[in-house]
């Protein structure tokens, strides 16, 4: 069974993230997450953009021809 279908639990890494307390953190370390973050938020996107493509791909190759 293909499990990416399936949905995600609520318990993923991101809600557990959002949750997180983030009044201990020194300015340093706030900033040091932040460019964490927004290196995953690349990394998402870019595995997004590739997925769309082969989407896009195997739509194409097997859309019917117009008549």
């Amino acid at each position: 069974m293909d499990d990416d279908n399936l949905p995600r639990p609520r318990g993923d890494a991101a809600s557990k993230l959002a949750a997180e307390d983030l009044s201990p953190y020194s300015q340093g370390e706030l900033e040091e997450r932040i460019a964490l973050l927004e290196a995953e938020i690349a990394r998402v996107e870019q595995h997004r953009l590739k997925a769309a493509a082969h989407r896009n791909a195997a739509d194409a190759l097997f859309r019917k021809p117009d008549p």
